[in-house]
C-alpha cells in the first residue's frame, strides 16, 4: 500500500498545473490573484537579471549578451583602464588582486545563472518554487506564500544596501586617487565598477535567496504536517503526506546540488587565492588599493551563510518531525478517558471486563499482553485499538529512520556540516578583512 501511495504521489506531481487558471474559473482566479501577482513580479525581476526561463532563442541570446556586457566586458574594461604600466599610480590598485576578484565574481554569477536558469526553463516558476496547485494547497497557503516572496525582496535589499555602501565608499576613495591622473578615466571607472558590481552581486545573492525561498516554502508544509499530527486521522494519510514532503526535499537537493557545491568550492578557492596573494605582497595594503577584495569577501560569505542556514534549517525541521511523531504516539497511547473505573488484581490483570476497553490506553504493549487471558477483551474494540497502535508505531519508526533533509550527493547539510563550512569560510574572510581594511596615515 505504501508503494501504491508513493506511485500515486509521483504521478500526481507530473500533472499539469494550469487547470485552476483555465478560462471559466473566475472563483479560483480571484482566490489566487495575490499569489499570481507576486509570482509574476518575481519572474519579471529574474528576467531583468538575465535568468532565462523561456524557450525563445532570442531571449536566450539577449540574456547571454547582457551577462557578457555587464558581467564581463564592463569590469574587464575598468581593469584595463586602471593598469599602471610605469608604476606611477600612487599605489591605488593591485592588478593581481583585481583580476582574481573579477574572475571569481564572474564565476559565481555564471554558475548562479546557469543553475537557476536551467531549473526555471525546465520547470517554470510555480513548479520551481513547489507552489503546486494540483495538491490543493495554493489556496490554503496563499498568504504564507506571498509573505515569503515579499521576504525574498526584503532580504535582498537588506543585504545589498550595506555592501553597496562599502563598495561606493571604496570607489570614491579610488576616484580621488585616479582623478590626479585623468578625471574622465576616474569617472568612467567609478560608474563602470559600481554598475558591474551591482549586476553581478545581485545575480549571486538572488540565486542564494531563491534557494532560501524554496526552503522557506517547504518549511510551511513541514509546520503544517506537525499540526496535522494533532488531528485524529488515518495513519496512512500521515504516511502519504510525509512521502510527498520527503520527495520534494529530494527534488530540491537534486536541483541545487551542483549550485551548492560550486558555490562552496569557488568561495573557498577565492579566499585561499586572496590569502596567498596578500601574504606574498611586500608593499602596503590598504582599503584604497584592495578594498574591492574585502567587499567581494563579505558578499561571498553572506551567500554561503544564506545557503547553509537555509539547508540546515530544512534538515533540522525534517529530522524534528520524528520527535513530534513520537510525542504524538506516546500521548495517544497513554491517554485515557476514564482512569477510575477499573482495578488491578494481584496478577496484574484488570477487574471488570466492561472497564477494560476504556483503560487500554493506560498500559504499555507489555501490559496489554498480560490481558490476553481475560474474558471479553478479544472484542472488536480491542482489535481495533491494537491495529491503530501498531500503525502509529510503524509510522513513528518510519519517521525516525527516514527523516530526510537537504543533501549534496548523499551528504546531509545539518548543523554539524554548517558549523564546519561556516567557520572555515569565516576564518579565511576575517584574515582577508584584517589585511585589507587598513587605513594608513601616508
Amino acid at each position: 500500500m505504501a508503494g501504491d501511495a508513493e506511485n500515486l504521489i509521483l504521478e500526481g506531481d507530473r500533472l499539469p498545473t494550469t487547470s485552476t487558471t483555465a478560462p471559466g474559473t473566475p472563483l479560483l482566479q480571484s482566490s489566487e490573484t495575490d499569489l499570481d501577482r507576486y509570482l509574476r513580479r518575481l519572474e519579471v525581476f529574474l528576467s531583468f537579471l538575465s535568468f532565462h526561463s523561456h524557450s525563445s532563442l532570442l531571449i536566450l541570446l539577449l540574456c547571454t549578451f547582457v551577462f557578457l556586457l555587464l558581467g564581463v566586458a564592463i569590469p574587464l574594461s575598468t581593469i584595463i583602464l586602471t593598469v599602471c604600466p610605469h608604476g606611477g599610480c600612487d599605489g591605488y590598485r593591485i592588478e593581481r588582486l583585481e583580476i582574481s576578484v573579477f574572475v571569481f565574481r564572474v564565476l559565481l554569477a555564471a554558475v548562479s545563472l546557469a543553475c537557476v536558469s536551467r531549473n526555471l526553463y525546465k520547470y517554470g516558476i510555480r513548479r520551481f518554487l513547489f507552489v503546486d496547485q494540483h495538491h490543493g494547497q495554493a489556496d490554503r497557503f496563499q498568504k504564507e506564500y506571498v509573505h515569503k516572496i515579499q521576504e525574498f525582496f526584503f532580504l535582498l535589499l537588506w543585504w545589498m544596501l550595506p555592501c553597496f555602501a562599502v563598495k561606493v565608499m571604496r570607489e570614491i576613495l579610488r576616484f580621488g586617487a585616479i582623478s590626479h591622473d585623468s578625471t574622465w578615466k576616474a569617472v568612467v571607472v567609478l560608474l563602470f565598477s559600481i554598475m558591474s558590481w551591482i549586476y553581478l552581486t545581485t545575480v549571486f545573492l538572488s540565486s542564494c535567496l531563491l534557494f532560501n525561498l524554496v526552503i522557506n516554502l517547504q518549511v510551511i508544509h513541514f509546520e503544517d504536517y506537525c499540526r496535522l499530527l494533532e488531528r485524529d486521522m488515518d495513519t496512512l494519510i500521515f504516511f502519504e503526506e510525509h512521502i510527498r514532503l520527503r520527495y520534494n526535499l529530494s527534488k530540491i537537493s537534486h536541483r541545487f546540488r551542483a549550485f551548492l557545491l560550486s558555490v562552496f568550492l569557488f568561495v573557498s578557492a577565492s579566499q585561499f587565492v586572496a590569502l596567498i596573494q596578500i601574504t606574498g605582497y611586500n608593499e602596503t595594503i590598504s582599503f584604497t588599493n584592495s578594498g574591492d577584495l574585502a567587499v567581494a569577501s563579505v558578499v561571498q560569505v553572506v551567500g554561503v551563510v544564506l545557503l547553509l542556514h537555509s539547508a540546515a534549517k530544512m534538515s533540522h525541521r525534517a529530522q524534528g518531525i520524528a520527535s513530534v511523531a513520537c510525542k504524538w504516539h506516546a500521548l495517544l497511547t497513554c491517554s485515557s478517558t476514564d482512569t477510575s473505573q477499573g482495578r488491578t488484581n494481584s496478577s496484574g490483570n484488570l477487574d471488570g471486563v466492561q472497564a477494560a476497553p476504556h483503560l487500554l490506553m493506560n498500559y504499555s504493549e507489555s501490559d496489554l499482553e498480560s490481558l490476553d487471558n481475560v474474558s471479553g477483551l478479544t472484542n472488536t474494540r480491542l482489535v481495533s485499538y491494537m491495529s491503530t497502535y501498531h500503525k502509529r508505531q510503524a509510522l513513528a519508526m518510519y519517521l525516525q529512520t527516514n527523516a530526510g533533509g537537504i543533501t549534496i550527493f548523499g551528504w546531509i547539510i545539518d548543523r554539524i556540516m554548517m558549523n564546519t563550512i561556516f567557520f572555515l569560510e569565516l576564518t579565511l574572510v576575517l584574515f582577508v578583512l584584517g589585511k585589507t581594511i587598513v587605513f594608513t596615515s601616508k
